[in-house]
């Protein structure tokens, strides 16, 4: 089973601490959690009351925040892991490319393409039967996903190479879509591994 710990230790370091700025869509952002698709994150009252008490050095006590910095934690753990099933998966780095994704693109968006990935990796339905591309994960994707690492002898690489290349390809789209959001090319395609 996989380790939520693991799996935040690499998107942390994707996440970084408080921006603002004005060409990202997500607007106002701490660790990668943008104000404006999550308004409801308890972490926005304790940035407003540094903002009010600290406002000539800011960013110095809101990116020091300790109870900021549980408060994303656990955040993440329930509105990106949890909804993954993440503790159910049995490879640690496809967890972790699920969650990462999830973390980035929706948790919805990341399940499609595991069960996308899933469908196209199993050989005409000789290795498993196909899944639904439903976005919501449950036991016919965790079975599905079971069944292709005991195939493939808990070796996931080609999994993870359709998974890093449908991330890669919406970022593609998004700039070329909106060539404004090229300025978050190299930070996006940190994200992505080739190998």
């Amino acid at each position: 089973m996989s380790d939520f710990e693991i799996a935040y230790g690499e998107t942390e370091l994707h996440e970084g601490g408080y921006v603002h700025d004005p060409l990202d869509r997500g607007g106002e952002t701490y660790s990668g959690i943008s104000r404006k698709y999550h308004p409801q994150w308890e972490g926005w009252q304790t940035i407003d009351r540094i903002k009010r008490n600290h406002p000539n050095d800011f960013t110095r006590h809101v990116n020091n925040s300790h109870g900021l910095i549980a408060l994303a934690k656990d955040f993440y753990r329930t509105q990106f892991w949890q909804p993954i099933l993440g503790n159910e998966i049995r490879d640690q780095s496809i967890a972790n490319k699920v969650f990462d994704t999830a973390v980035d693109q929706g948790t919805a968006t990341s399940i499609q393409y595991l069960q996308a990935s899933l469908n196209l990796l199993n050989r005409n339905q000789l290795d498993y039967p196909d899944i639904a591309v439903d976005r919501k994960m449950g036991p016919r994707t965790l079975a599905a996903l079971n069944d292709f690492l005991k195939l493939e002898k808990g070796q996931p690489d080609y999994l993870l190479k359709l998974l890093n290349l449908m991330q890669a390809n919406r970022y593609v789209e998004l700039m070329e879509r909106d060539p404004t959001q090229q300025k978050f090319a190299r930070g996006w395609l940190n994200r992505v591994n080739l190998r």
